[in-house]
């Protein structure tokens, strides 16, 4: 007599599969809750039953009930069990082991879950899994900032879903696809390849897909500083999403997103503020109008803008309790932190950067740690310029701020994320740069190098430091007075000889330090012998290099 029960007929698991790579969501989910009885008492004796936990697990994926629900059932099936499993069984069961890892955040456990399905991909046979576990993997290295690899992970479970028919799955990876595309500059590309991925999904109810769509055009909308039509897709991804589940995460994740654009519009209303009570000031010094009624528009807006991004975080905070995400509960502090900040309340700032620095070290997440040492990194350079709790040592808070940039520039080494890493080196020069250091020189080593991360990339506020940073540079720079002399033509009676061993003595020195005070490279760098670069720096009276 067969233990195979009706529920888990292979007629079902085939209809729930049909399902799910022609993106029936809904017909599907409904066959599942039909069944819901079945789940309180699976055995793992029953044929099929690990196969329909690992079934289960993509539809929960998808947005079918919560991940606690793959979890509890997980529960039913002890090691001693797994031993007893067949073959195909024990490779969904370890899908699912996957699937609930990755819920978690914990990608360290997920990854071998997903390796331990690939590696019997002969065996098994079946596309619809091994695309999964491609593509699950390639979440998980996303979720590490290791944006390469999961390129080629993203890809490769696109490619079998492609050869097996499943468009509309293939589609779904695409989403991902388009992401890493945009975290390496390539918005065109991205957007191409949403278009391509949107066209087939419409055709179909998968909305969380389709708002993870409207989301990624918000990111990149964003990045590209139209702030409008952000929010705008922000809101359509809402919509998507809560028409799946009204307290589904990624609604939490586009409000979190629609808050920082929020705040990045109140910022933009603050900079006009500004200029205009400069102007007006200047015009009614004139007998001019003073602009008083256009300002108190303004500030009315900056304010509601304000107001409207905490409002969204705080019900993002909410969905988010629902949920074991520490990532999008860290990135809602970061973003309180921030409000904070651009009003003035370093504690609360401070206390928020904290907290999300904490949640990011419990799974090692060096996106969320890195981000949270930048917006520490600000709050303690908020506090030099104002001279905040200098207490007995003024320079604490510089210091601090340097060893917080710092921090930030070697977690975030730790991804592919250039972007980030850009952030980081631009307040790392703003750092050198500010009152207590004023140390142009390291500043500027600073700015080349975030200007060589970032490849000519002009990301939303990003942007804007890096031209806070260059100002600065320009600003306290200085030109040597024989360079400005040369530059009119101006040589008194020295030969050309003698002008370029001048020179020397003025451009080796700078290079050396450069270079980090290594003659070699000073060498190979301006094509001269290593005898003459130790010349002029004995010339010049600079320290004896060191030993190379």
């Amino acid at each position: 007599m067969s233990n195979r029960p009706p529920e888990l007929s292979d007629d079902f698991l085939a209809q729930l599969k049909e399902d799910l790579v022609c993106r029936r969501l809904g017909r599907g989910m409904a066959r599942l809750e039909e069944r819901l009885s079945l789940l309180t008492s699976l055995d793992p004796s029953h044929n099929n039953a690990g196969v329909f936990i690992g079934h289960l697990a993509l539809w929960v994926d998808i947005g079918f009930q919560r991940p606690g629900l793959v979890k509890d059932v997980l529960a039913r099936f002890p090691k001693p069990a797994h031993a007893q499993l067949p073959l195909r069984d024990y490779v969904h069961l370890r899908l699912a082991e996957g699937m609930v890892a990755m819920a978690e955040q914990a990608t360290e456990i997920a990854i071998p879950h997903f390796d331990f399905v690939l590696a019997f991909k002969d065996e098994v046979g079946d596309p619809v899994l091994l695309s999964i576990a491609n593509f699950w993997k390639g979440r998980c290295l996303r979720m590490k900032g290791e944006y390469d690899e999961a390129l080629a992970f993203t890809t490769a479970g696109r490619d079998i879903a492609m050869e097996a028919g499943y468009q509309p799955m293939a589609a779904v990876m695409r989403v991902l696809e388009s992401w890493l595309f945009f975290q390496r500059g390539k918005s065109k590309e991205a957007v191409r390849i949403l278009r391509e991925a949107e066209a087939v999904l419409r055709k179909t109810d998968d909305h969380v897909t389709l708002g993870n769509i409207h989301s990624s055009y918000g990111r990149i909308a964003r990045r590209e500083g139209r702030y409008q039509h952000a929010i705008e897709h922000f809101a359509d991804a809402i919509a998507e999403y809560k028409q799946r589940d009204p307290q589904h995460r990624n609604v939490a994740r586009s409000l979190a997103n629609m808050a920082y654009v929020k705040r990045l519009i109140a910022l933009q209303l603050r900079k006009k503020i500004d200029a205009d009570v400069v102007r007006h000031r200047k015009a009614a010094a004139r007998g001019g109008s003073n602009g008083r009624a256009a300002r108190a528009q303004h500030r009315t807006r900056f304010e509601q803008l304000r107001d409207e991004a905490f409002a969204a975080l705080n019900e993002a905070a909410a969905i988010y309790e629902q949920y074991p995400n520490y990532h999008g509960i860290g990135s809602v502090h970061l973003n309180y932190g921030y409000l904070h900040l651009d009003n003035g309340d370093v504690e609360r700032a401070d206390t928020e950067a904290a907290t999300a620095f904490a949640l990011g070290e419990q799974k090692k997440d060096y996106i969320l740690m890195a981000r949270a040492r930048l917006l520490q990194c600000m709050i303690e350079n908020a506090r030099v310029e104002e001279e905040i709790g200098a207490g007995a040592e003024p320079g604490n808070h510089a210091r601090l701020a340097q060893d917080c940039a710092q921090d930030a520039v070697e977690l975030v080494k730790h991804t592919q994320d250039r972007r980030l890493l850009a952030d980081a080196y631009i307040w790392q020069g703003l750092t050198y740069a500010n009152s207590f250091f004023g140390d142009i020189d390291a500043a500027r080593r600073s700015y080349d190098l975030a200007v060589g991360v970032s490849k000519g990339d002009n990301p939303d506020s990003t942007w804007d430091d890096m031209q806070i940073l260059k100002a600065k540079i320009l600003r306290k720079g200085t030109v040597d007075p024989t360079l400005r002399a040369w530059s009119q033509g101006s040589v008194g009676d020295k030969t050309f000889q003698q002008i370029t061993e001048e020179f020397a003595t003025l451009i080796i020195p700078k290079v050396w330090e450069r270079e980090g005070r290594k003659v070699s490279r000073v060498a190979a760098r301006l094509s001269i012998s290593p005898k003459k670069v130790r010349r002029i720096l004995s010339q010049v009276g600079r320290r004896k290099p060191s030993p190379e």
